[in-house]
């Protein structure tokens, strides 16, 4: 062999390796959609993949703002809060208020802009680390959005809402909105003074201070861009739901990072682009469509995702050894830089890759998974005992039905949950259970259902401005009015009362809230004290409970709308839960019940979470198969004391 065709060789593989290295995060796209493709024929369709561009848009759009800052060696924890807050600013201002539509809109965006100064000015001349400037940003934003709204989602215009809807019955607007804001990240990035004082205040800060930039002038606008990204993305997220959620966005942020990391930016600062955050941003997306497609536990898809982000980490580690170049601007003397023909060249061939991938997996796989019988269950959260038990009589349900049966965890994310269905509609599912995180957020998606002709079935709450075929639940407000009744039967009519409530904007919160409330107005002796939010959880009741009593230690009773909150509260009360104090909790879970067996607790208003489950599936196959269900089927529920605790064991 000739020399000359040796080093060719040498020199072609080594440009192989560092074009491999340049474009970690665009390879793992392509073999990501290979290896789904292959592994389930409901991905590669045309619905689908604009399902994952949906689902992608929220968290692209907050992470091109990040972009800004952790090109700037910043951070932003706040943009979840802020996006939740601008929407719901929007929500109320256009509903409650009446104020135009317009003028809405502005005060939304005006809202991140003023959100982003202020973690800028805390940054710049508070001195504060951008970790703590806005992690204090994310409790105040969200803060708001709560006292905005009452705890209560905010129907969204609906002029606004259409940019939730497509274009043509086919293109999704948030897809268009995500290609314009990536487009103005690039151009700001690229061909900005903002945009290359990012960068060198990213690479050195004191240098960029030397050379003349006014950085604290420069940190501020910013941090100003991160937060009018949020805005958008939150007016995105809140049409698309139809509603303005105030728990909306939690979480987002660690997604929005994850993705501009994924893309190859470094949270030291000075290296990031727009390209690579929308390519980190559409992983993320795949990854959790793919597998809610492939009928993965929702716990091993955050375990999957936790380590796709680490493996990126380690990948731009190992292009920083190898000397590859990262995402310098336009016109940087980092190498690479500028060379607009090889980057035009390589995502060339990543498109001609992927529309081979896509024609190739087409022709060899063009139908669904080929399934019997698949239904797919959404629950509102899986961190709970109450629907741990739901899923586990769904599961038995199923297993005795011989019915392939994917659960999908919505973490109480109206969002996450709109994901779910839409994937559940883009595969081969022959009915949905749908457990709603929110009544009104999850209509579009079951609506979605509804054109493809799959049966939607609602699960302990019902689903707004959609078409269900059956609603299996308990009455929430009838069992907030039974422990009501109890309570004060216990209470002899006379006495004061705590309420430890749910996680603020649920509807079991509310409806059961709202059956207290009726139920104790009959007793005009008994006077409530408190309410305050332990979000469902036994930690948090702890905590609350124990703070409460420090201004109420006298109180007579404790109604918690779950018995996770009861049990905390019992655990806070020590000796006086179930002597000198009563407890009633809602659920009527094991540890509820074993409570209301040794005295802990007075009494649980038992719901039969596993019966729910059993008699969602049962109605979802037969809807399935064509035949008539009952628009309604309840669940009874009771309250159970001491005295009829064993028959519920």
């Amino acid at each position: 062999m000739r020399p000359g065709k040796a080093a060719s060789g040498g020199v072609r593989g080594g440009e192989l390796r560092r074009l491999l290295l340049d474009n970690g995060a665009l390879t793992a796209l392509v073999v990501l959609v290979v290896a789904l493709s292959l592994l389930s024929g409901d991905f590669m369709t045309t619905q689908n993949l604009l399902n994952v561009g949906v689902q992608a848009a929220v968290t692209a759009i907050l992470a091109f703002g990040v972009t800004f800052v952790i090109v700037s060696a910043g951070i932003d924890l706040s943009v979840g809060s802020v996006a939740a807050l601008s929407a719901t600013v929007l929500a109320w201002s256009a509903t409650k208020e009446g104020l135009p539509v317009g003028i809405a809109v502005v005060l939304a965006v005006a809202t991140g802009l003023a959100c982003g100064v202020v973690n800028g000015v805390l940054v710049s001349y508070g001195k504060l680390p951008p970790f703590i400037a806005t992690l204090a940003m994310l409790s105040i934003g969200r803060g708001l959005s709560l006292v905005i709204s009452q705890g209560s989602p905010i129907p969204f215009p609906e002029s606004v809402s259409k940019v939730g809807d497509t274009l043509g019955g086919w293109l999704p607007v948030p897809v268009i909105v995500m290609v314009v804001m990536g487009l103005l990240t690039a151009l700001i990035l690229a061909r900005t003074y903002i945009g290359r004082s990012m960068y060198a205040i990213g690479g050195n800060e004191e240098a960029a201070r030397l050379s003349g930039l006014r950085v604290k002038r420069q940190k501020i606008a910013i941090y100003a861009l991160s937060g009018l990204f949020a805005a958008v993305a939150g007016v995105v997220l809140a049409s698309r739901l139809v509603s303005a959620q105030p728990q909306a966005a939690q979480g987002y942020e660690l997604d929005a990072i994850a993705a501009v990391v994924i893309g190859g930016a470094s949270l030291a600062g000075g290296v990031g682009k727009a390209s690579g955050t929308l390519i980190g941003a559409l992983i993320l997306a795949v990854l959790r469509n793919g597998l809610n497609l492939l009928s993965v536990s929702a716990f091993w898809q955050q375990v999957v995702i936790g380590v796709v982000i680490a493996l990126a980490v380690l990948l731009d580690t190992v292009r920083r050894k190898a000397g590859a170049t990262a995402g310098a601007p336009v016109g940087s003397t980092s190498s690479g830089a500028g060379r607009k023909g090889p980057q035009a060249l390589k995502y060339t061939v990543a498109a001609v890759v992927a529309a081979a991938v896509v024609a190739a997996v087409s022709l060899w796989n063009p139908g669904g998974s080929g399934s019997s019988t698949k239904v797919g269950l959404s629950l509102s959260t899986l961190n709970n005992p109450f629907f741990v038990q739901m899923r586990q009589g769904a599961q038995a349900e199923a297993e005795k039905a011989g019915v392939d049966l994917t659960v999908t965890d919505a973490q109480n994310d109206a969002s996450q949950q709109a994901n779910q269905l839409q994937n559940f509609t883009s595969g081969s599912m022959r009915a949905v259970i749908v457990n709603p995180v929110d009544s009104d957020a999850i209509g579009p998606a079951a609506r979605a259902a509804n054109k493809a002709d799959i049966p939607v079935v609602a699960a302990d709450r019902g689903v707004n401005k959609a078409d269900v075929a059956t609603l299996v639940a308990s009455d929430n407000v009838a069992g907030g009015r039974q422990a009501a009744k109890t309570l004060a039967d216990k209470l002899g009519g006379k006495g004061t009362v705590v309420v430890l409530q749910g996680t603020a904007g649920t509807s079991a919160s509310r409806e059961r809230g709202q059956g207290f409330a009726e139920g104790i107005k009959a007793f005009p002796g008994i006077k409530v004290v408190a309410k305050q939010p332990a979000d469902f959880d036994r930690a948090k009741g702890l905590d609350v409970m124990t703070n409460l009593l420090q201004s109420h230690p006298d109180v007579d009773g404790v109604f918690a709308e779950n018995d996770e909150m009861a049990l905390g509260a019992a655990k806070a009360l020590g000796g006086k839960a179930g002597t000198s104090v009563s407890v009633v909790g809602f659920d009527g879970t094991p540890d509820g019940l074993k409570a209301v067996e040794d005295g802990s607790l007075y009494a649980s208003v038992a719901q039969q979470p596993r019966e729910l489950g059993r008699i969602a599936v049962r109605n979802a196959v037969a809807a399935a198969d064509g035949e008539k269900v009952a628009a309604t089927v309840k669940v009874p529920v009771k309250v159970v004391t001491a005295r009829n605790v064993k028959d519920f064991q």
